[in-house]
């Protein structure tokens, strides 16, 4: 059956009108003609308030449903995080087309980057945004930072920012590759959506129509991505299941893997200047992550092998969940001083160990390319006024292997050493592309240390020193990364919990997954 040309209802915004057309074009290719209807929204209405202080629900949609209800409209077409998950009487949501980039950005101005402080910016930076889910990660993440509202179609804000109305704003990452915008003026902080943990259904397109309109319904099934509904559904339905708004300070993004496992990242918080609480979760029953959201958290213990500065996010995380926890290394380091720095084009730097071995060498460094594991140790080499060529991010093969691709044939890398380090990314290189020294010894510290509930292992040589007095009993084991687990393993621990990344936030949300 033919159906007769329909009428798409948008807000008027260059990206809501992008999206309109997308989905034009969608129907244009199964043959159905239809036309364009700008509506006005509360939200784009009221310019002057920030999203929480908005009355009401559904600010950027109610009166395109409106439209759609009295047969103004065919069919609306909605950034599917701006929609209701209780949809109203009559309406359905037929389509899901392939979900865009669901992360965030942060968006510099070139005057206020500092890539030796967390996110890439400037103390004390003012950032724009006027999500509370966006407000509180920001806070989570730095302290300092001063929030501004910011509100407007994506250029407008772009353009306050441009005229130095803030250091920073942060923008949905669908957004700026949808409209293509050039932003090689900026300085581009991707906030992957693990860390960052994106709004339920962010990136995603909602197409609603009436429930009466089959004909309709059933072509627009030919758009929908299985993949990208299945998560954005199970994420919404997360939402729904703690009765929050589309703009609550709440964050999920959950995706499945080849195997078909789900993981998703939730950030929740009933209060945009509490600290939220984060977990990752392997389960695919809702009603389990609800209930983990929704719980009060009984107090547990936590002993972590590292010393921990007093703005870390493991610290801040596990502090504001009444934790007892115990950060404290089982391991020295003693530097070996080196009189010169060997010839080499590169230095690979695996820890802040590593680097301190070397800063007395501090002239001779800056005239070398220098590569970092992991984004803390980036940081800490940034901090001490050092430029980063190369950050490995993942297991430490897949570190090695990249690493390694980026240096020529020619190229000699320096390794300053310990006697216990393992050497991954070294073993992949060629004998005359690299020079190995120790630099610093790591001694282990024997002490018996108070029973705690949860024991999260930051590398091999704490694995080793705490197993000198100490046995595992019935705690949680929590890992950094694949050196930290086999070392466990080896010693017959092996109900280890590995945290996705190397870093303390990727730990503490390993921490909280167990609860």
């Amino acid at each position: 059956m033919q159906l007769k040309k329909i009428t798409i209802g948008s807000r008027g915004s260059n990206l809501a009108l992008w999206q309109a057309n997308y989905v034009k074009d969608k129907l244009s290719n199964l043959g159905i003609e239809s036309n364009i209807k700008i509506i006005k929204t509360k939200g784009d209405k009221v310019q002057n308030l920030s999203f929480d202080k908005i009355e009401g629900k559904g600010f950027f949609t109610k009166e395109i449903e409106n439209a759609l209800l009295k047969n103004e409209i065919d069919l609306a077409v909605h950034s599917l995080k701006d929609l209701e998950t209780d949809q109203p009487k009559g309406l359905c949501i037929a389509a899901i087309p392939k979900r865009e980039d669901p992360a965030d950005v942060l968006l510099i101005n070139p005057n206020s980057v500092n890539e030796s402080k967390v996110l890439n910016i400037v103390k004390s930076p003012v950032i724009g945004t006027s999500s509370a889910r966006r407000k509180n990660q920001l806070l989570l993440f730095r302290e300092d930072v001063v929030i501004k509202d910011l509100r407007g179609n994506v250029p407008t804000r772009i353009n306050k920012l441009r005229t130095n109305e803030y250091d920073a704003i942060v923008l949905a990452k669908a957004g700026l590759n949808r409209l293509k915008i050039d932003l090689s003026e900026f300085y581009e902080e991707e906030l992957p959506a693990s860390s960052f943990i994106p709004a339920p259904a962010q990136g995603a397109l909602g197409l609603q129509v009436r429930e009466s309109d089959k004909d309709l319904k059933k072509n627009l099934e030919k758009i929908s991505h299985i993949e990208s509904e299945e998560d954005v559904n199970f994420e919404r339905k997360i939402l729904n299941g703690i009765n929050g708004g589309c703009h609550s300070p709440l964050g999920v993004y959950s995706v499945k893997d080849q195997n078909g496992e789900r993981t998703s990242w939730v950030s929740y918080s009933d209060n945009v200047s509490k600290t939220p609480l984060r977990f990752i979760s392997k389960s695919s029953d809702i009603k389990t992550i609800v209930n983990k959201i929704n719980s009060k958290l009984y107090p547990f213990s936590v002993w972590i092998s590292r010393s921990l500065a007093k703005d870390s996010i493991f610290n801040k995380l596990t502090k504001s969940s009444s934790v007892s926890l115990t950060a404290e290394s089982l391991i020295e380091m003693k530097i070996i001083k080196i009189d010169f720095l060997p010839s080499c084009d590169w230095i690979f730097i695996n820890s802040a160990f590593a680097l301190n071995s070397i800063m007395h060498l501090n002239s001779s460094l800056r005239s070398k390319k220098i590569a970092a594991f992991g984004q803390s140790t980036a940081k800490y080499i940034q901090k001490n006024g050092l430029k980063v060529d190369f950050i490995g991010e993942g297991p430490p093969n897949n570190v090695a292997q990249g690493f390694s691709s980026m240096v020529n044939s020619n190229e000699v890398v320096f390794f300053p050493s310990s006697n216990k380090s393992i050497g991954t990314v070294q073993s992949v290189m060629n004998d005359r592309n690299k020079t190995i020294i120790e630099t610093y010894q790591t001694f282990l510290i024997e002490k018996k240390l108070k029973n705690h509930d949860y024991l999260v292992f930051t590398s091999p040589s704490n694995v080793e020193a705490f197993l000198l007095s100490n046995k595992v009993n019935n705690q949680k084991i929590i890992s950094i990364g694949p050196s930290t687990t086999k070392a466990l393993k080896d010693a017959g621990i092996n109900n280890v919990l590995e945290s996705f990344q190397s870093s303390e936030l990727a730990l503490a949300d390993a921490v909280f997954s167990l609860i």
